[in-house]
C-alpha cells in the first residue's frame, strides 16, 4: 500500500498542447488572477493576440486581436482588463461594451484585480486603486517605502475588509534574491518595511471567540535562514489574543538559492500554502505554524499562482502547465495522526474544519471528559465533533442523566448553549430544547433561534409549538416543508390567499373543494374571492366552474355565485355556453336589473339567446328581447311597443335587420300610429337610407300618402345624396307643401337632378314666382328657352330682372335671344343700358358681330370708355368701329394704349397697310410687322424699327440667309438706319447681329465708313478692335495696315487673337508697338522660332526678363552652354534645377561647375551644392571637392556619395563617406577599392546587418578568411542571417571554414538555436567525427526534429538513438537500435530506452532481438520488462524459438505471478531437466496449470519420483472436484463422472496388476 498523502495533486492541462507558444509562458506574457480564467499575450504573424483560457473548458480557447502591454481577466467576471503604455481600458466581453478607460501620469510597474470590483495599480513611486464601478479615476492610496526601490514587484495584496495592504518586491543582493515588503494600515496611514517574499491576509475563528481573528502571514529567506511568520492584525477588543507565531522553513541542502515564490491560505481549512521558486509545496496549520507537509511538485518555477476554490492552491510553471494542490480531506487527518503522529493538531483541525479520519479521538475525548465530570469540555467536543457523530439522541440521554453540580448549570443546558453558540440544532435537539422552554413560557427565545436559524424545523416541532402560537406553528411547518400543515394554518389563520401560492410552490395538491366549503360557510365574501382564485389559477383552474357553481347554488348564493361567474367566464369562450346561460336566467328569475345590466355590458356571446329572448320578453325587458330575437313575426310584434322603448336605440336597432325586415318594421310602426311614430320613423328612414336604398323609401312614404314624411326624410338627404331622382321628388315634395324658398335654394346649389324634367316640371307648376324657373334655365343654359317662354307670356319684367339682378353676364346671350325675336333696337338698347352688373364684352361683340349689328352696342362702349374702362375689348370694338366708320382711326391707333395691336392690326390690314404698321409698331408685333412690311415692300419703316427695337433675335430672323428680302434691308439699314442714328448702343446692337450672322465683309464695310471715314466712332476702342478682329477673321491681308493706323485698341488680346490666327509677326509687331518686349520675345522663341534673331532682339533690348527667356529656350535646345551665358547675363538661378538636369544629361560639368560657382553666391539651397559636388567628382577635381566639403555647405553629401558609388566613382565616394561618418556605405566602398581590413574595421563602426553581410561576401569572394569569420560572426547571432550565411560557404566549397566560424560563435553571448542545430547538420554532413560530442553538450540548445533528418540523411545511427531518446521518442530510438544494431546497439542504454516506450509491441520485437542477437543477455532485458510485458505471450515467443531453457531465470522470477502459461512452461523444463523436487514445489506452490494433462504425462515417466507426482495430482485434483460438486448441486452428475474417471486413473497408476 503507498503512502498516505495529505494533499491532491493534480496536473489540469498543458498551455503547449492547446497551442500557446512556449516563448509566451512567462511572467511578463501569462498572467491568472484566479482559478477562473488564464490570460496570455501572443502574436501571431503581424498580428498581437491575447488568449484567454476559460479553466472550466480548456479546449475552448478565445483568441482576441488586441495589442496591449499587459492583460488580466477579472477573478470572477468575464471581465478583461487591458494596459497599453500609461493607457487603461476595462472591458465587458460577455457585453461586449467597454466599462473604463484612464491614462495614467506615470508608467505602472504590476498590476493586478485585488477583488471583483477593485484593480491595483502600482508605478515607480506609489499605489493606487481604481474601482470599476462609477466614473471615478483611480484614487491614490500611498507612496511606495524606500526599502522597495530597485525591487521587481511581484505581487500586492489587500486584506478582506481592505484596511491593510501589503506590497511584495524582489532585487538580486549579495548573490541571493532579497525579499522586501511594505505593510500599510490604511486608517493609520503608516507603513512597516518587512523583509520577506510571499504573504497573504487571513481570519481566524479561535476557540471563545464571536468574531474572527485577522491574520497576517509572510515568508522570508534571509541569509541566516527561512521563517514563516504569523502574527494578528488589529486586534478586536473581547476576543483572544493570537499568540504570534515564527517558524522555520525547511528547504533541502541541495536548493540554496531556493526561496518562497508565492502564499496561499485556505479560508476552507485555515492552512497556508507556500511555493517556493524550486516547485517545493508547504503546508502549514494557520493556527500553530506546524509544518503539515512538504514536498516538490513542479521541476520548473511556479510563477503565478491563485487561489483555488477557497480550498488549495493552483499555479503555472515555465512549461505551461497547470498544476493544482488542495487539502484531502478523506487523508489529511490519518496522515497527521499516522505520519506526523501529532494527534493534537490532528484534533484541532477535524474538530474546526469538520475533516473525516478523528472519530475514534473524538469519542474518545468525549467519554474521558464525560467520566471524570468535565461536562463543560464534554460539550464542546460534542458540538464540535466532525460529522456530527456525537450530535445523537444517545448523546442528549447522557447529558439529561449527568448529575448536576450545585453552582453550575445543568450539563444539558450547557450543551444546548454551546450548539446555539457554533451554529444549528439538529431535529432531536430541536425537540428536546423545545419542549423545555415552551413550558417555561419563553416563547420569545424559541421565536430569537428560529430568526437565527438555530432550530432544525420539523413537523414534529411544529405540532409543539401550534398548542402555543400558530402563526409561529406555521412558520416552523413552511421552514419543514409539511405542506399538508401549512394549509391548514393557512386556512385557520384566514389567509386563503396564500393556500394556492404555497400549494403550486411546493407542488402539493389539497382538497380545494372541501376547502372551498369551509371558506364559504365562515365566511362567504373570502370564499367567493378565493373559488376566484381557483379559477384564475395560471396553471389551470384547481376546481370545475359547474362544482363551484354547484356549491354556490346549494347555498343559494345568487349574488356570491353572479359576482364570481362574471370574473370566472370573462373571457367569453365557447365551452362556458351552459355557465352564461345558468347566470342569465339566474338573474332574469331574481334580479332582472342585473341581467339587464350584463346583457346591456355584452359580456356573454355563447350563451342559448332564444331561449335568453323569450325570458327577456316575459321580465318586461323588450329592447333585450329584441336584441336576441331573429325571427321577423317576433321582432315585429315587440317593436310596436316603441312608448316603452328609447327610441334612439330603436333607431340604432334597426341597423341590425335585413333590407327587408326593416321596410316590413318600418311599414308595421307607421301603420299602427302614423302621427306618433313618424318622426321615428322618418329618422330611422333616414339614418339607414343607404342601407335600404332611397327608391324603396321614397315609394313607401308614398304608399302610406305621407308627402310631409317625404319631404322631411328627403331633406334630410338630398344634401348628401347624389341620385337624380331624389333631388327631383324632392323638388316635387317642397312644391306640394309649399316650400318655395326649399325650391328656390335647391334648384340654385344641387347639381345633381335632371335639369330637363325640372325645367319642364316648374313651368307646368306655374307657380307665383318664376326665380326658380330662371334659376335652373341660368344654370343650365336654357336662356334662349327662358327668354323666348318669358317673352311670348308677356314676362318681360322676368327678363329685366334676370339681366339686372340674377345674372348680368348672360346679358349677351340675352340680347342675341331678342335679336333672334326681332325685338325693338331701342328696347334693346335700353336694356343694355339699364343692366348696371358687370357684362362679357367679348361674348357682347361676338353676338352682336355675328348678326352683322356691332354699331348697336357703341353707345354702351363709349359709355364705358367715358367711365375710364381698362377693359381692352372695349377699345377693340371701338377701334373696329371707328376704322369702319374712317373716324379719325390713325390718331385713335397712335394715341390709345388699351387696345389689342394684333387684333386690332389683323382687322386693318386689308383695309389699310399703313395703319397695321402703326398698330404693330404700338404693340411691338414683330413677326406681324416683318410679314406685312415685306410684303408692301416697307424695307425702310424696317431697317428703323429694327435698329431702334435693339432685339438681337430678331436681327438674327430677318439676317437669316433663307430671308429673300435681306439684301435690301441690309441696304436700307447701312443706307439710312445707322447713318440717322446718334445712339452708341443702337451701332453696337446692330454691329453684333451682323457678326452673329457672320456677315463679315459687309460688317467691314459698315465698320471703315463708321471708324475711318466718319467723325462720331472714330475713336471708339470697341469699334477698333472689331475692325481688327473682323479683318483677322474675313480678309487678314488688311490686319497689318488697321494695326499701324490704329492707336486705341486693346493690344495684349489682340496680339493673343493674332497668334491664334498665325499672324505671328502681326502679333510681335503689336507687342513690339506697346513696348512688351518679353512677349515680343516669346513671340520670336515659341512661334517664329527663330534663336538667332530672337539673341539679336536680346541685345537690342538688353532686359534681363529677355535674356531669361531667351536663356530657357536655348536650354530646351540643348544649347548648353549658351543657356548658361544667357542666364549668367539675366543674372536669373532661379531655373537652377533644369540647368542642373540637362547640363548633367549633355555631360557637360565644366559648364555646370561654372554656372553652379556663381549661382551659389545668390541662392544657397541644397540642391545647388550637392549638383556642385557632384560636378567636381565627375570632372576629377577631388582637391576642391575635399576644400568645398570642409567648409560650411548645404550639400547632401551622403546622397551625393551614393550617386558617386552609383557610378563606380569610389575615391570621390570615400571622400564623401568619410565626411559625414558614414560608416556602412563605406565600408561598401572600400571593398571596391579592395581595403578589407578598412572595410571590416567601417563594418564594425556601422554594426548594421547589411554591412556585414556585403563585406562578408567580398571577403569570401576574395579569400580573405579571417576577415571574413570576423564579419560572419557578426551575422550568425541573427537568426534570419544563418541559413543565407552557411549556403554562401557551401557554394565555394569552404566547408572548413564554415566549421570554424560557427564552432567559434558558439561562445558568443547571442548564440542561439538556429546556431547550435545548423552546426549539427553540418557536422553531420562534412565532420561527422565531432557530432556526437556536440550533441552531448548541447543537446538542449539544438532544434532536436531537424537535427534527427539530418543523421537520418547522413546514416548516423547512434547519434540519430540519442537524439531520439533526448526529444522522448523512445519508439523511434528503439527501433532504429535494432535496425542498426551494428553501430547504435549499446545494452545499458538500450534497457533505459525499452522500458520509456509508448507502443507495446515494441517490447516483444525488442526480445526477438536478442534472441536473434544478444540472446546471452536477455534476461537482463527481461528484468526490465516483466512489469510490462504479457508473460503468456512472452512464453509462446520463447516457445516457437525453443529457448525456454534460456530464459528460465525469467520463468522463476515471474511464477509468482501464478500465470498458468509460464506454470506450464516451467513444469515442462523441470520435467525435461528430471529436477522433481522443484516441480514439487511448483505444482504446490503456483498450482494454476492443466493438472490433469500434467498427471497423465508424469504417470508414464520413466523415474519412480515422476510418476509419484502424477499420484499427487490426481489425489489434489479429487479433492478440488469433490469441493466444487458439493457447492455446485445442479452439475453434481458431471462432476461425479470426473472423479470416478480421475480415481480409475489413480487407482491404475497405484496397481499396475489392475492395469494389466
Amino acid at each position: 500500500m503507498g503512502e498516505i498523502l495529505p494533499i491532491r495533486f493534480q496536473e489540469h492541462v498543458q498551455l503547449p498542447s492547446l497551442g500557446i507558444n512556449a516563448a509566451n509562458i512567462g511572467f511578463n506574457n501569462l498572467t491568472m488572477e484566479s482559478d477562473k480564467y488564464i490570460c496570455v499575450r501572443e502574436k501571431v504573424g503581424e498580428q498581437n493576440q491575447v488568449v484567454i483560457i476559460d479553466m472550466n473548458n480548456p479546449q475552448a480557447l478565445q483568441r482576441r486581436p488586441i495589442t496591449a502591454d499587459s492583460a488580466i481577466m477579472n477573478p470572477v467576471n468575464n471581465i478583461i482588463a487591458l494596459k497599453a503604455g500609461r493607457q487603461l481600458q476595462i472591458f465587458n466581453l460577455e457585453l461586449k461594451a467597454k466599462i473604463k478607460a484612464h491614462v495614467m501620469n506615470e508608467d505602472i510597474v504590476y498590476w493586478n484585480w485585488v477583488n471583483p470590483f477593485l484593480l491595483g495599480l502600482v508605478t515607480e513611486t506609489s499605489v493606487f486603486h481604481w474601482s470599476i464601478e462609477g466614473d471615478g479615476s483611480p484614487t491614490k492610496l500611498f507612496d511606495r517605502h524606500a526599502s522597495l526601490a530597485g525591487s521587481q514587484i511581484i505581487n500586492y495584496r489587500v486584506n478582506a475588509d481592505g484596511k491593510w495592504m501589503v506590497l511584495i518586491g524582489i532585487s538580486a543582493q549579495q548573490g541571493r534574491v532579497v525579499g522586501n515588503m511594505q505593510l500599510y494600515n490604511k486608517d493609520r496611514g503608516v507603513s512597516q518595511p518587512l523583509e520577506g517574499h510571499a504573504a497573504s491576509f487571513a481570519q481566524l475563528k479561535l476557540d471563545g471567540s464571536a468574531i474572527p481573528n485577522k491574520l497576517f502571514s509572510f515568508a522570508s529567506r534571509t541569509a541566516n535562514g527561512a521563517k514563516l511568520h504569523i502574527i494578528e492584525i488589529d486586534h478586536a477588543d473581547g476576543t483572544p489574543v493570537f499568540q504570534k507565531r515564527s517558524v522555520d522553513v525547511f528547504f533541502p541542502p541541495e536548493a540554496v538559492n531556493d526561496f518562497p515564490v508565492a502564499m496561499q491560505v485556505s479560508p476552507k481549512y485555515d492552512i497556508i500554502f507556500l511555493v517556493t521558486k524550486y516547485g517545493f509545496i508547504h503546508l502549514y496549520d494557520l493556527e500553530t505554524g506546524t509544518c503539515i507537509y512538504m514536498n516538490r511538485i513542479s521541476g520548473d518555477t511556479i510563477f503565478v499562482t491563485a487561489d483555488l476554490n477557497n480550498s488549495g492552491i493552483i499555479g503555472v510553471n515555465r512549461k505551461g502547465q497547470v498544476l493544482s494542490v488542495s487539502v484531502d480531506e478523506n487523508s489529511i487527518i490519518p496522515y497527521i495522526t499516522g505520519t506526523l503522529n501529532n494527534l493534537e493538531l490532528a484534533f484541532r483541525l477535524a474538530t474546526r474544519n469538520n475533516l473525516p479520519g478523528a472519530e475514534n479521538l473524538v469519542l474518545e475525548r468525549f467519554n474521558q471528559c464525560m467520566n471524570t465530570g468535565n461536562f463543560g469540555e464534554a460539550a464542546k467536543i460534542a458540538a464540535t465533533s466532525p460529522n456530527a457523530i456525537l450530535r445523537t439522541p444517545d448523546t442528549i440521554e447522557r447529558f439529561k442523566q449527568c448529575p448536576v453540580i450545585q453552582g453550575q448549570p445543568s450539563p444539558i443546558l450547557q450543551y444546548f448553549g454551546i450548539l446555539l453558540e457554533k451554529g444549528e440544532l439538529n431535529k432531536f435537539e430541536s425537540l428536546e430544547l423545545a419542549r423545555p422552554v415552551l413550558q417555561q413560557g419563553r416563547k420569545n427565545l424559541l421565536e430569537k433561534w428560529l430568526k437565527e436559524d438555530k432550530l432544525e424545523c420539523s413537523e414534529e416541532l411544529g405540532d409543539i409549538v401550534k398548542q402555543v402560537d400558530q402563526t409561529l406553528a406555521l412558520s416552523v411547518y413552511l421552514r419543514a416543508n409539511c405542506p399538508a400543515k401549512v394549509v391548514t394554518c393557512f386556512a385557520e389563520t384566514g389567509q386563503y390567499n396564500k393556500i394556492i401560492l404555497y400549494a403550486q410552490k411546493v407542488g402539493y395538491q389539497p382538497d380545494y373543494s372541501y376547502l372551498l366549503q369551509y371558506i364559504m360557510r365562515c365566511d362567504p365574501d373570502k370564499g367567493g374571492e378565493f373559488a376566484t382564485l381557483l379559477i384564475n389559477n395560471e396553471g389551470g383552474p384547481l376546481v370545475k366552474l359547474e362544482g363551484i357553481v354547484d356549491v354556490f347554488s346549494s347555498l343559494n348564493m345568487v349574488q356570491q355565485c353572479t359576482s364570481f361567474l362574471l370574473d370566472a367566464l370573462k373571457d367569453d369562450l365557447p365551452e362556458h355556453a351552459a355557465l352564461q346561460t345558468r347566470l342569465l336566467e339566474m338573474n332574469l328569475l331574481h334580479a332582472p336589473q342585473v341581467a339587464d345590466a350584463i346583457l346591456g355590458n355584452e359580456m356573454f356571446h355563447h350563451y342559448d339567446r332564444s331561449y335568453i329572448a323569450g325570458l327577456c320578453e316575459k321580465a318586461g325587458l323588450f329592447q333585450r328581447a329584441l336584441e336576441h330575437f331573429t325571427d321577423t313575426y317576433d321582432i315585429k310584434r315587440t317593436i310596436i311597443h316603441t312608448h316603452l322603448l328609447n327610441p334612439e336605440w330603436v333607431i340604432g336597432y334597426f341597423g341590425r335587420l335585413s333590407v327587408e325586415q326593416s321596410l316590413d318594421c318600418l311599414r308595421e310602426i307607421m301603420t299602427h300610429n302614423l302621427r306618433q311614430n313618424l318622426p321615428m320613423a322618418t329618422k330611422i328612414a333616414t339614418k339607414y337610407s343607404e342601407q335600404i336604398g332611397a327608391s324603396k323609401l321614397i315609394v313607401l312614404f308614398e304608399d302610406v300618402k305621407s308627402f310631409e314624411g317625404l319631404y322631411f326624410y328627403l331633406g334630410s338627404i338630398v344634401n348628401f345624396s347624389q341620385e337624380p331622382e331624389v333631388h327631383y321628388k324632392y323638388i316635387q315634395a317642397a312644391c306640394r307643401t309649399g316650400q318655395l324658398k326649399e325650391v328656390e335654394r335647391i334648384c340654385r346649389e344641387s347639381n345633381f337632378y335632371d335639369p330637363e324634367k325640372v325645367k319642364n316640371f316648374l313651368k307646368e307648376a306655374k307657380l307665383q314666382d318664376q326665380l326658380p324657373l330662371i334659376i335652373v334655365c341660368d344654370r343650365f343654359n336654357f336662356v334662349h328657352d327662358l327668354v323666348l317662354f318669358l317673352y311670348q307670356n308677356g314676362m318681360t319684367k322676368y327678363i329685366e330682372i334676370y339681366v339686372q339682378k340674377v345674372n348680368s353676364a348672360r346679358t349677351p346671350e340675352v340680347i342675341g335671344a331678342l335679336m333672334d325675336v326681332d325685338c325693338d333696337d331701342n328696347i334693346i338698347k335700353n336694356l343694355l343700358l339699364s343692366v348696371t352688373g358687370p357684362i362679357p364684352v367679348a361674348t357682347l361683340i361676338v353676338e352682336t358681330e355675328k348678326r352683322n349689328r356691332l354699331k348697336i352696342a357703341l353707345p354702351w362702349l363709349e359709355n364705358k370708355a367715358r367711365e375710364g374702362s381698362n377693359d381692352v375689348e372695349v377699345y377693340n370694338a371701338l377701334g373696329k368701329i371707328y376704322i369702319d366708320t374712317n373716324n379719325n382711326a390713325e390718331t385713335f391707333l397712335k394715341e390709345n394704349q388699351f387696345y389689342d395691336a394684333k387684333v386690332v392690326g389683323q382687322h386693318c390690314e386689308k383695309k389699310d397697310p399703313y395703319l397695321a404698321f402703326i398698330a404693330y409698331q404700338r404693340g411691338q408685333c414683330d413677326l406681324d410687322l416683318i410679314r406685312i412690311t415685306n410684303q408692301n415692300s416697307m424695307f425702310k419703316q424696317q431697317a428703323r424699327y429694327l435698329v431702334a427695337r435693339r432685339d438681337a433675335d430678331l436681327w438674327n430672323m430677318v439676317l437669316n440667309p433663307d430671308n429673300s428680302y435681306r439684301r435690301q434691308l441690309i441696304d436700307q439699314v447701312v443706307a439710312t438706319a445707322l447713318p440717322e442714328t446718334q445712339d452708341p448702343e443702337d451701332v453696337s446692337i446692330s454691329v453684333k447681329a451682323f457678326m452673329a450672322a457672320d456677315l463679315p465683309n459687309e460688317l467691314i464695310e459698315l465698320l471703315e465708313k463708321l471708324v475711318l471715314e466718319g467723325a462720331t466712332f472714330s475713336e471708339n476702342r470697341n469699334l477698333q478692335n472689331l475692325l481688327i478682329l473682323t479683318a483677322i477673321k474675313a480678309d487678314k491681308t488688311r490686319v497689318m495696315d488697321y494695326i499701324k493706323r490704329l492707336d486705341n485698341f486693346d493690344a495684349p488680346d489682340i496680339a493673343n487673337i493674332a497668334i491664334g490666327s498665325d499672324l505671328f509677326e502681326e502679333a510681335f509687331t503689336i507687342y513690339n508697338k506697346y513696348e512688351q518686349f518679353s512677349d515680343a520675345m516669346v513671340v520670336l522663341i515659341t512661334y517664329i522660332k527663330d534663336i538667332v534673331r530672337a539673341s539679336e532682339y536680346a541685345e537690342r533690348v538688353d532686359i534681363s526678363d529677355v535674356w531669361s527667356k531667351l536663356g530657357k529656350a536655348q536650354l530646351d535646345a540643348s544649347a548648353v552652354h549658351d543657356a548658361i551665358e544667357s542666364y549668367l547675363k539675366a543674372a536669373d538661378y532661379t531655373n537652377h534645377a533644369e540647368v542642373i538636369e540637362v547640363a548633367s544629361r549633355n555631360n557637360k560639368f565644366e559648364e555646370l561647375v561654372k554656372f553652379l560657382q556663381i549661382a551659389r553666391k545668390t541662392v544657397r539651397e541644397a540642391l545647388i551644392e550637392s549638383e556642385l559636388i557632384f560636378a567636381y567628382a565627375k570632372t576629377g577635381r577631388l582637391a576642391e571637392l575635399e576644400d568645398f566639403i570642409s567648409s560650411p555647405n548645404l550639400a547632401n553629401v551622403s546622397n551625393v556619395g551614393d550617386r558617386c558609388f552609383a557610378e563606380a566613382m569610389y575615391e570621390a565616394a570615400r571622400i564623401l563617406f568619410s565626411s559625414v561618418s558614414n560608416w556602412a556605405r563605406l565600408a561598401t566602398t572600400l571593398v571596391h577599392l579592395h581595403e578589407y581590413q578598412a572595410a571590416v574595421d567601417c563594418a564594425r563602426k556601422a554594426n548594421a546587418t547589411k554591412v556585414w553581410k556585403d563585406v562578408n561576401i567580398a571577403c569570401v569572394d576574395n579569400k580573405e578568411f579571417r576577415l571574413a569569420q570576423i564579419c560572419g560572426l557578426n551575422l550568425v547571432v541573427h537568426a534570419e542571417e544563418l541559413i543565407e550565411l552557411i549556403s554562401l560557404y557551401e557554394h565555394h566549397g569552404y566547408f572548413t571554414e564554415l566549421l570554424s566560424m560557427l564552432e567559434a560563435g558558439l561562445g558568443l553571448e547571442r548564440a542561439h538555436m538556429g546556431m547550435f542545430t545548423e552546426l549539427a547538420i553540418l557536422y553531420s554532413k562534412y565532420k561527422a567525427e565531432s557530432l556526437t560530442e556536440h550533441l552531448r553538450l548541447f543537446y538542449a540548445r539544438i532544434n532536436i526534429p531537424k537535427v534527427i533528418r539530418a543523421c537520418e540523411a547522413a546514416h548516423l545511427w547512434s547519434q540519430l538513438v540519442f537524439l531520439y531518446t533526448k526529444y522522448d521518442e523512445y519508439d523511434n530510438a528503439a527501433l532504429t537500435v535494432m535496425a542498426h544494431s551494428a553501430t547504435a546497439w549499446d545494452h545499458t542504454n538500450f534497457k533505459d530506452c525499452i522500458v520509456k516506450v509508448n507502443n507495446l509491441e515494441i517490447y516483444y520485437k525488442a526480445l526477438r532481438f536478442y534472441l536473434e542477437e544478444q540472446p546471452l543477455m536477455i534476461n537482463d532485458l527481461l528484468v526490465v520488462l516483466t512489469p510490462r510485458i504479457d508473460h503468456t505471450r512472452a512464453v509462446q515467443l520463447f516457445q516457437k524459438s525453443n529457448n525456454l531453457p534460456l530464459v528460465k531465470p525469467y520463468l522463476i522470477s515471474v511464477q509468482q505471478s501464478n500465470n498458468a502459461a509460464v506454470n506450464t512452461a516451467y513444469n515442462d523444463l523441470l520435467i525435461e531437466e528430471e529436477d522433481f523436487k522443484s516441480l514439487r514445489d511448483s505444482i504446490d506452490n503456483f498450482p494454476n496449470f492443466d493438472n490433469l494433462a500434467l498427471a497423465q504425462r508424469l504417470e508414464k515417466h520413466a523415474l519412480l519420483e515422476f510418476r509419484r507426482l502424477a499420484s499427487h495430482l490426481y489425489k489434489v485434483l479429487v479433492s478440488i472436484l469433490t469441493r466444487s460438486a458439493i457447492n455446485d448441486g445442479k452439475n453434481q452428475w458431471n462432476y461425479q463422472r470426473k472423479i470416478n474417471y480421475i480415481r480409475m486413473q489413480w487407482i491404475l497408476l497405484l496397481n499396475p496388476k489392475v492395469q494389466k
